[in-house]
């Protein structure tokens, strides 16, 4: 994977975490999904695995975070936004 490739994952994973923290920090979404959410986040910064992987981990469990009928709207949609940049890294 070439060096500008792995820099632009690298913004894009940034900015998926910049977005879900949002949702992990917000007073409105229910704790239990906020814990899942930051279980998500801690997925994307363990380094063992492969960017793509860690992405794929992520989008994985924010799928189903987002199927919660307790989940507001805001929430929802701002994860959707994370899952949607989480998609579009590829190795």
């Amino acid at each position: 994977m070439s060096a500008k490739k792995k820099r632009e994952n690298q913004e894009k994973l940034e900015k998926a975490i910049a977005t879900l923290q949002q949702v992990a920090e917000s007073t409105i979404t229910p704790r239990n999904i906020r814990k899942l959410v930051k279980d998500a986040i801690a997925m994307l910064q363990d380094e063992k695995t492969s960017i793509a992987v860690r992405a794929a981990n992520a989008i994985s469990l924010l799928d189903e975070i987002s199927q919660d009928p307790n989940l507001p709207s805001f929430s929802r949609v701002t994860i959707w936004s994370a899952v949607s940049t989480l998609e579009s890294i590829r190795e």
